[in-house]
C-alpha cells in the first residue's frame, strides 16, 4: 500500500481505539498492531519516518488493505490484539506469537477456596477474573485480598473428616496473622466462605464497602500518627479506584458464541460478526448483501449467520443476536441479551457496525458530490462549445523546439476533467525538417489518430490544439485525412487573448475569465506545454552530453552511449576511479577519457613490472 492509497482512506479512519490488521492480496494477515487512536497510529506508517525499519517498510509495500476492529478500551485492544496474534500468527509480528496468555485471579472450587493467579481457564466450576495487561494491577489487588481477608495459600484437602481427625497443624502463615488457620478449626467455612463471597465482590468491581472500610482504616492510622501504614492503604486504594475487572473482548465467564449485529437501508443490508472461542474474540468481519424488494431483516439475518459461520467454520451452541430469529441450526440456542456480559458484546458489534456504515455513506456521498461537480462542468463545456457529446475525454497536443533543432511534440488526456497521466505521449518529429509548427501539428495529429483507429480504441470526445488558426488548420487536414473530422470537437487556444477558434470560423469565441470551460482548457494546454518541453530539454540534454563524449578523440557514438547509460552524466565520467571505467569501456578508452580531461592515469603493478623488466634486460 502506497502512501496516496491510505490518504484515500485516511479521511475515514477512525479515532478510538482498536486493532488494526495490513493483509496482503492473497488475505492474509501480515501484521497486527493495537492503538489508542486507531487514525494517529495507522498515518504513522505513512509518514516521511527516517527510522523506520527495513522490516516494516516491506510490510507496508506487500500489504493492499488495512482492516480495523474498534474497542472501548486501550486495555482491551492490547487483550484483543493478544488473542488475535495467537489465532492468526501473521509474518510481522514477532511478539506475542507464541507468548504467555495474559493471567487471571481464580476462585478455586473447593472446601475454604484458594485465592491464586493462573494463565489457563478451566470447565471445573471455579471462577476466573481478568485477564490482566498490569500485573502490577493485579498484585496490589492480590496483596489488598490477602491484607483484608487472610484467606489459606496452602493446597491442602480441607475436607470435613482431615479436620475433625487433626491431621494438620498450624503453619507459619497462621503464626504471621495471613491466615485464621481453618485447617485445624480456628475459623468455620461459613465465616471464611463469607470472606470470599467479599473478595468476588472486589474482583468483580462491586468494592462500594471495601472502599468506605479503607478510608476509615486511613483515617485511623493517620489519627495514630501512623502515616507510612496509612500510605499502604492509601495505595491499595488507589489500586482499587483503577481497577478495571472486566474486558468486553475477552471475558472467561462466555465460552464459544457467535455474535451479529445488523443495520439497513433501502438497498443494501450490513451485518457485523464476532467469533468468540473460548471468552476471547478471535475474528471479526462485516458483510454486506444487495436487498431484493421483499427481504425482511428476519430472512436477511438468517442467510448473513448461514453464510458466515460456514466461511468461519463455527459450530458455536450459541448465537447473540439483536432481534429475535427462527432457530434454524440444530443444537444452536438464540440469543437476545438485554443485560450483562453479553449485551456488552452485542454493543460491540453493533459499535463496530455503525462506524463502517457511516463510513460507507460518507464515501458514497463524496464520490457523489464529486461527480456531480464534474458533470455539471462537462455540461457547461458542452453548451460553450456547442457539442452534442459531454467532453469526458480530453486530448491536447502541443510543439517544442528550440531555433528549429530538437523538434519534438506531446499530448495530454484529460478524463472527466482530470489529468489522466498514464495516457499521455510525447513525440519525435519524424517528416518535418526545420521550424515548422504548423507541418510538425499536422504529423502529430494523424500519427496519433491512426494508431487509435488501428487499435480499436475510443477517440476523444474534444480535441484541443494549441495555438491559433494555422495550427488548427494543419491538424483539422490530418483528421479529414483520416475521415474522423465530423466525428469529434476540434479546437485550438490562442496563447495571446486566449481565444477559443473552430474550424472553418474566423471569429474566435472570447469566455469569461472565470469561465469553468476555460479554465479546463487552460489546464489541458498548460500541461501539454509542460509535458513537452520537458521531453524537449531531456533530448538536448542527451544530445548535448552525447556530443561532448564524441569529440573526445578515439571515442565513438556506442561508447559514448555505454558510458551515459553506466554513468549519467560528462561530471560523473570526470570523476570516476579509474578501476570503474575501465570495467565499463576497457583500458584503451579510459586512457584517452583521462587524456582528454587533463587526468593523471596510473599503470597497473603489472605493467609496472615488465616495464622494469625490459629496461633491466
Amino acid at each position: 500500500m502506497t502512501k496516496d492509497d491510505y490518504k484515500k482512506i485516511a479521511p475515514n479512519f477512525p479515532t478510538q481505539p482498536g486493532v488494526y490488521r495490513f493483509i496482503d492480496k492473497d488475505d492474509v494477515i501480515l501484521y497486527i498492531g493495537k492503538a489508542k487512536h486507531l487514525k494517529k497510529r495507522v498515518s504513522s506508517y505513512f509518514g516521511n519516518r527516517k527510522d523506520m525499519r527495513n522490516k516494516t517498510r516491506i510490510m507496508v509495500r506487500k500489504s493492499v488493505r488495512i482492516e480495523y476492529t474498534i474497542v472501548d478500551t486501550e486495555q482491551d485492544a492490547l487483550l484483543l490484539e493478544a488473542t488475535l496474534i495467537q489465532k492468526h500468527q501473521p509474518r510481522f509480528n514477532v511478539m506475542l506469537k507464541s507468548g504467555k496468555p495474559y493471567p487471571y485471579i481464580c476462585i478455586k472450587k473447593e472446601r475454604f477456596p484458594r485465592v491464586f493467579i493462573t494463565r489457563q481457564v478451566y470447565k471445573d466450576g471455579s471462577k476466573y477474573f481478568g485477564p490482566y495487561v498490569s500485573k502490577r494491577r493485579m498484585y496490589a489487588i492480590l496483596e489488598l485480598i490477602k491484607n483484608l481477608f487472610q484467606l489459606r495459600t496452602c493446597s491442602l484437602n480441607l475436607s470435613e473428616k482431615n479436620i475433625l481427625e487433626g491431621k494438620f497443624k498450624p503453619c507459619l502463615e497462621y503464626h504471621i496473622k495471613n491466615c485464621l488457620a481453618p485447617c485445624v478449626g480456628f475459623e468455620t467455612e461459613e465465616e471464611y466462605n463469607e470472606k470470599v463471597d467479599q473478595v468476588a465482590n472486589i474482583l468483580k468491581g462491586h468494592f462500594a464497602s471495601v472502599k468506605r472500610y479503607l478510608k476509615d482504616e486511613m483515617q485511623k492510622h493517620a489519627e495514630k500518627l501512623q502515616f507510612e501504614r496509612a500510605q499502604e492503604i492509601k495505595v491499595q486504594y488507589d489500586a482499587l479506584e483503577n481497577y478495571q475487572g472486566k474486558s468486553t473482548v475477552v471475558n472467561p465467564s462466555i465460552r464459544d458464541v457467535d455474535v451479529f449485529s445488523l443495520e439497513q437501508d433501502d438497498e443494501i443490508a450490513y451485518f457485523n460478526y464476532l467469533k468468540v472461542v473460548d471468552g476471547a474474540i478471535i475474528n471479526t468481519f462485516t458483510m454486506e448483501l444487495d436487498k431484493n424488494l421483499d427481504d425482511d431483516q428476519e430472512d436477511l439475518l438468517v442467510f448473513a449467520i448461514q453464510t458466515l459461520r460456514e466461511k468461519y467454520q463455527s459450530i458455536a451452541p450459541e448465537v447473540i443476536v439483536p432481534i429475535d430469529i427462527p432457530s434454524v441450526w440444530e443444537g444452536t440456542t438464540i440469543t437476545i441479551p438485554k443485560i450483562g456480559d453479553k449485551k456488552k458484546l452485542l454493543e460491540l458489534s453493533e459499535k463496530n457496525l455503525a462506524y463502517y456504515v457511516l463510513q460507507k455513506r460518507k464515501q458514497a456521498a463524496s464520490r457523489a458530490n464529486k461527480q456531480s461537480t464534474a458533470e455539471k462542468v462537462m455540461e457547461i463545456m458542452k453548451k460553450d462549445l456547442q457539442m452534442s457529446v459531454l467532453p469526458l475525454h480530453i486530448e491536447c497536443f502541443d510543439n517544442s523546439n528550440l531555433q528549429g533543432t530538437n523538434p519534438v511534440a506531446a499530448m495530454v488526456c484529460f478524463r472527466h476533467g482530470k489529468p489522466s497521466k498514464r495516457d499521455y505521449r510525447h513525440y519525435h518529429i519524424k517528416t518535418v525538417e526545420g521550424p515548422d509548427d504548423f507541418a510538425s501539428m499536422e504529423e502529430i495529429v494523424y500519427r496519433r489518430y491512426k494508431r487509435l483507429l488501428e487499435s480499436n480504441k475510443t477517440l476523444p470526445q474534444l480535441i484541443i490544439i494549441d495555438g491559433g488558426k494555422g495550427q488548427l488548420s494543419a491538424a483539422v487536414k490530418s483528421l479529414k485525412a483520416l475521415s474522423i473530422y465530423k466525428r469529434v470537437t476540434i479546437i485550438g487556444i490562442a496563447k495571446r487573448l486566449e481565444e477559443i477558434y473552430f474550424p472553418e470560423d474566423s471569429v474566435p469565441l472570447l469566455l469569461s475569465k472565470k469561465s469553468p470551460t476555460l479554465k479546463v482548457i487552460q489546464q489541458a494546454r498548460n500541461e501539454a506545454h509542460r509535458f513537452a518541453i520537458e521531453f524537449h530539454r531531456l533530448i538536448r540534454s542527451k544530445k548535448y552530453v552525447s556530443t561532448q563524449l564524441t569529440e573526445i578523440p578515439g571515442i565513438g557514438k556506442k561508447t559514448a552511449e555505454k558510458l551515459l547509460q553506466e554513468f549519467a552524466s560528462v561530471e560523473k565520467i570526470k570523476t570516476a576511479e579509474q578501476e570503474a571505467l575501465e570495467a565499463s569501456v576497457g583500458k584503451a578508452a579510459t586512457k584517452k577519457i583521462f587524456a582528454h580531461y587533463g587526468l593523471t592515469y596510473k599503470e597497473t603493478e603489472k605493467k609496472k613490472d615488465k616495464q622494469e623488466k625490459k629496461k633491466n634486460k
